[in-house]
């Protein structure tokens, strides 16, 4: 016998009894199905993102490249404009690596997939104020070392905030 959610008590025993009282016979079983919830039509895919993920990780970018953290420390803040098209940039050329990576073979997941985003994005975000720092004499030497450290805790940060809006 199977359960079912209902709002009123009443409704959840009348709900058993008719269950209970359904034949078991699958030939007949055209009552019952149309009531069961239809898995089939619900499905969650995590790659590839939505429009809305990749906005909300776009903007988290920029917030990482504009605000005070370790890798501005090191390389320095952007300006809102500049951290903007730089955002866009990361994210874009990120999003095309992985999405390249997921078509070439079959055997990759969406999980898979949503981290090599997710590193793509580091990579790409340290390269982007690594060599905008090295044109404009900031790097201090001090503050960070060359690991992803802080740009991949921005990207992971991002990308795991997304995927509970997804």
């Amino acid at each position: 016998m199977k359960f079912q959610y209902h709002a009123s008590t009443t409704q959840h025993r009348h709900s058993m009894e008719t269950e209970a009282e359904l034949p078991q016979d699958p030939q007949n079983n055209s009552q019952h199905d149309s009531r069961k919830p239809n898995h089939s039509s619900l499905s969650f895919r995590i790659w590839p993102p939505t429009q809305r993920t990749r906005d909300a990780v776009i903007a988290r970018l920029i917030e990482t490249l504009t605000t005070p953290s370790l890798l501005s420390k090191r390389y320095g803040s952007l300006p809102t404009d500049e951290a903007d098209s730089t955002a866009r940039s990361i994210e874009n050329e990120a999003f095309s690596s992985a999405d390249a990576q997921a078509a070439a073979s079959a055997e990759i997941d969406g999980i898979e997939v949503l981290q090599v985003y997710s590193k793509e994005i580091s990579k790409r975000i340290l390269d982007s104020v690594k060599s905008r720092a090295s044109t404009a004499g900031t790097v201090s030497t001090t503050a960070l070392d060359d690991s992803p450290g802080a740009a991949g805790e921005a990207s992971e940060e991002a990308v795991s905030s997304v995927e509970t809006e997804a």
